[in-house]
């Protein structure tokens, strides 16, 4: 029993010995094959990387062509992601081709795979599209700001990009916005014209003297330097509410004054009504007891 188990043991190392034998002979007769693809890949690598510096290279003399023609900012932009999207697409392919690859077969890849990307990617497409359609009908330009009614993003239009459109907002945070969505739904564009209407509504008690009011509110709005005096300026009752009268005030400042002229007006609002005696009411919630009602 012993010689038979000694036996097996010499067959299988023999075995053992023979199995990395051969991967030996295969790895050593693959050498020159391994190598070769690795000087492949190392001169793809270096090509892709020249051709990234000479992309960045063909942006910059386009883009300095379009500023130099003063072409619209959101054109800029536009034309240079899409340059930098078509030319890695163009490079990557000049890749392919020129280290082993048939040029038919690639073309018959980037075919097939174009026509199964543009089925996966419809919402992608349409937001070329609406890239496309801001920048011919331009409801926007770069420095607008904008309202859009979907999601009620608002913010100043910072980028205009081949699939998307970034916002900025007063608090410094960064909206990206598909451009499908802002061709496919409506959007106030505040900024298109140098001017910007001032709403303002303000609460008073039903007790308080409202012709009072009324003269408080339009003097602070014809004392604010921030406001347009050739522009009207309308003080009145905008509703009748159940705790309050409600009162309205329009004007007009300059697009770059609306914020800081708004929250300015309506603190001195606040503190000229409470001189005067007016009340700003706000609703009150009561408790009373079984008792009390009795």
């Amino acid at each position: 029993m012993d010689g038979t188990k000694t036996e097996e043991v010499v067959e299988a190392t023999r075995k053992a010995a023979d199995t990395v034998s051969r991967l030996t002979e295969y790895i050593q007769g693959q050498i020159p094959t391994i190598v070769a693809f690795s000087i492949k890949v190392l001169i793809a690598f270096l090509f892709f990387c020249l051709g990234r510096i000479v992309i960045k290279w063909l942006r910059k003399i386009v883009k300095t062509s379009l500023e130099r023609s003063r072409a619209d900012k959101g054109v800029v932009q536009f034309i240079d992601s899409l340059l930098k999207f078509g030319l890695y697409i163009l490079l990557i392919f000049t890749i392919a081709t020129k280290f082993g690859l048939d040029t038919a077969s690639v073309a018959a890849l980037i075919a097939s795979g174009g026509v199964a990307l543009g089925l996966a990617l419809q919402g992608s497409l349409s937001n070329f599209a609406g890239g496309v359609l801001i920048l011919l009908l331009k409801p926007f330009e770069v420095g607008d700001y904008i309202i859009e009614d979907t999601n009620k993003n608002e913010g100043t239009v910072k980028e205009i990009q081949i699939f998307y459109t970034k916002l900025s907002t007063i608090d410094n945070k960064t909206i990206v916005i598909p451009n499908g969505m802002l061709t496919n739904t409506s959007l106030v564009n505040t900024t298109a014209i140098d001017e910007r209407r001032l709403d303002l509504k303000i609460n008073i008690s039903y007790e308080s003297d409202l012709k009072k009011a009324k003269s408080v509110i339009e003097t602070v709005l014809l004392s604010d330097d921030a406001v347009l005096k050739n522009k009207d300026i309308n003080v009145f009752v905008d509703a009748l509410g159940e705790y309050s009268v409600v009162v309205g005030a329009r004007a007009w400042t300059k697009n770059e004054e609306f914020w800081p002229a708004k929250w300015r007006i309506l603190e001195e609002i606040k503190e000229k009504l409470e001189v005067s005696g007016i009340q700003i009411p706000y609703q009150q919630f009561g408790m009373y007891r079984e008792d009390e009602k009795m």
